[in-house]
């Protein structure tokens, strides 16, 4: 690891040429593209004839993370045409302002991606952290420009396409038959229609991420659930899906994660998961939600479903009576009340009292290692949670807990806390006794 701004542009490529051929795999948080370009054009090598091109520098590169002022074609090409062994592109860009056309990515950029044929996944991302922007020079035509040369693609990432239309992202789904992953971020023409026929794909999508595409509807995914072996449903901020869009995903039997945060699912829809019995479900994110109350959380209990993350922050109707529900949540009869939840997030939920924080301590919760709550909540509580519980990593603040489900989706559980070593077992069990006690007296003496 090493800053790239300490570099001077010149000498950025003279730095590469050092490096071993054996290197595989090469992530930068952060350059510009055009030092990129610059670092793999071939170029006439010191003290050599003009017709003597200099080989590419690093040969044996098979991963590409980067992220980047401008995705531009300049760079798209450059890569493409230098890195014959590529199988994994994965480039970023973040604007301060809009690009010209000179540095931005346009149909022709699209159209060089995978000259050599051995791409598996690509992954193009323009970021709306500073100004709300967007790849508005691609349209339908580089897509399919783009999915001549991706037959055997197995994972396709695009985020801020705003020209691209059903037609486009039909052709992905159509043209890809190898296609395992697929991650659509404001897709904003992106319709039902793109999932209409289904069938006639390879329905082999294991994971699905549709974020900030607001016109998909309920349709959308009684036909994306055809593809029956999905293991990762990414819904978050698709304000148009509601209760019958989860009746169908409750269908699936494979479904370890699914995220509908910001949807319009309400107390009715989460029924529908108490009543799949083949349901796998490990991690739920139903932040965001208006219409989802304590009757929701309580109904999930029931259901025994073994969810082991659960976000549901800034739900304005969850309350206390959800806490004491899953504090009293059996998966089976061989394990303990709430055993199964190891990261919950409840910050900012508008029923939650100190009530709650009563629920929150041992015994209740044994495998909880993330807890997000509400800073405003008494600090004497808070404190004296994370001396009863010296495992448990309380956010106060409004912070993202834990992994991103959707980078390590291959093993969706980094850690397996199922084993408590003896140091564990008696702190757990004898030195941090009087902590209850503190609890209630924080509670009772605010001011202390």
């Amino acid at each position: 690891m090493f800053d790239v701004s300490l570099f001077l542009r010149h000498n950025f490529a003279r730095v590469w040429a050092l490096a071993s051929e054996k290197l595989t795999s090469l992530e930068i948080g952060y350059v510009s593209s055009v030092m990129v370009t610059e670092l793999l054009s071939p170029s006439v090598g010191p003290h050599q004839p003009l017709n003597h091109i200099r080989a590419s520098i690093l040969p044996g590169i098979l991963k590409l993370n980067l992220s980047v002022d401008y995705i531009t074609d300049a760079m798209v090409g450059t890569i493409s045409k230098s890195l014959v062994s590529l199988t994994h592109l994965d480039l970023r860009d973040t604007p301060l302002i809009e690009p010209r056309i000179t540095f931005d990515l346009t149909n022709s950029g699209l159209q060089q991606i995978n000259q050599y044929g051995k791409l598996k996944h690509l992954s193009l991302i323009r970021s709306q952290e500073y100004i709300v922007t967007y790849f508005r020079r691609v349209n339908d035509l580089g897509i399919l420009l783009m999915a001549d040369k991706c037959a055997n693609m197995e994972s396709i990432c695009l985020g801020g396409f705003c020209q691209v239309t059903d037609t486009g992202f039909k052709t992905i789904l159509h043209s890809c038959s190898s296609l395992y992953r697929l991650r659509v971020s404001h897709g904003i023409h992106l319709t039902d229609l793109v999932f209409h026929d289904m069938s006639a794909t390879a329905l082999c999508m294991t994971h699905v991420s549709l974020r900030w595409c607001n016109l998909l509807t309920n349709h959308a995914i009684k036909s994306l659930v055809s593809n029956t072996h999905l293991k990762v449903l990414d819904l978050r901020d698709c304000k148009s899906l509601g209760d019958e869009a989860l009746r169908a995903i409750s269908t699936l039997p494979e479904l370890k994660s699914l995220l509908l945060d910001g949807s319009d699912i309400s107390d009715s829809g989460l029924s529908y998961l108490k009543g799949s019995s083949r349901l796998e479900l490990q991690e739920l994110d139903v932040s965001n939600l208006p219409y989802l109350s304590d009757n929701g959380i309580l109904c999930l209990a029931k259901s025994r479903v073994p969810i082991s993350v659960l976000r549901m922050r800034q739900c304005p109707l969850i309350g206390d009576t959800s806490i004491m529900a899953l504090a009293s949540m059996q998966v089976d009869e061989d394990r303990g009340h709430g055993s199964s939840l190891r990261l919950l997030d409840i910050y900012n939920c508008g029923g939650m009292t100190q009530l709650a924080f009563r629920w929150l301590k041992k015994p209740y919760f044994p495998r909880l290692r993330w807890l997000g709550v509400t800073a405003n909540v008494n600090r004497d509580i808070i404190d004296a949670l994370a001396r009863n519980r010296p495992f448990l990593n309380v956010a106060s603040h409004g912070e993202e807990l834990g992994i991103d489900q959707w980078d390590n989706s291959e093993s969706l559980h980094m850690h397996d806390y199922d084993d408590v070593d003896e140091l564990e077992q008696w702190l757990l069990e004898g030195e941090f006794e009087d902590d209850d006690e503190e609890m209630i007296d924080a509670e009772i003496n605010p001011e202390m």
